[in-house]
């Protein structure tokens, strides 16, 4: 009986395998909200989405490959959110900002974004791996263009500044990833050291410096 019932689940037709694998990513996402990398199961998953867990498998070949196209989902949604604020002259310092607001603001986006090289991409097939790569390169070119036009820069240096800012936000993120000590009574030297190294004004700070540094370059555009 479960033959004949995964046999009818694999003749879908690919509108409903495109739609099931959705309902699985969605379903993957608020799960991951919830619980965080570390704590996430497969099994948990399956049972939350109402299928086995061998239909995950179906649709993603390992764990990993599932926070993957969940990463590639997360990049894309925040891109057009990105650059959908992207319009008309801006100043550097306005472009970090909104660059890290929006980006903080997706939910998934940043822990998966710390996450993609050391864990993530370490247990997915070469195949796979290179068409993830591809959406990133796609994701540059389609963010490059908007930053081209509000910071008044070539497109060369616009894709520099956005491949140098999603290096700076991986690692200015990294920087609140250890305990939490919001309601600890700490020495004022301890506290002010804390604040020097929060993440927003950490990204903000150094995004302006990369970007008037390439901004000075002269950079034929091609």
């Amino acid at each position: 009986m479960n033959s004949v019932v995964e046999i009818s689940q694999r003749a879908r037709s690919a509108e409903q395998k495109a739609q099931r694998r959705q309902g699985l990513l969605d379903a993957a996402e608020t799960y991951f909200l919830e619980v965080g990398y570390e704590a996430f199961s497969m099994a948990q998953l399956a049972k939350r989405a109402g299928v086995v867990k061998g239909t995950l498998y179906l649709y993603f070949k390992t764990r990993e490959e599932l926070f993957l196209t969940l990463y590639e989902q997360s990049l894309i949604r925040w891109g057009e959110v990105f650059t959908g604020y992207l319009s008309g002259s801006m100043t550097s310092k306005v472009y970090a900002k909104t660059l890290y607001s929006t980006a903080l603001a997706d939910g998934s986006f940043l822990p998966l974004l710390i996450r993609l090289e050391h864990v993530i991409e370490h247990n997915v097939s070469i195949p796979r791996l290179i068409m993830s790569k591809r959406v990133f390169i796609d994701q540059v070119e389609a963010i490059a263009q908007p930053t081209s036009t509000s910071l008044k820069l070539s497109k060369v240096q616009a894709i520099e500044v956005v491949k140098l800012m999603g290096v700076l936000l991986i690692g200015a993120t990294r920087t609140d990833q250890g305990p939490s000590l919001d309601n600890e009574e700490l020495p004022e030297d301890v506290q002010n050291l804390i604040a020097s190294f929060s993440s927003e004004p950490l990204f903000v700070k150094n995004a302006v410096r990369l970007i008037e540094g390439i901004r000075a370059e002269t950079t034929p555009d091609i």
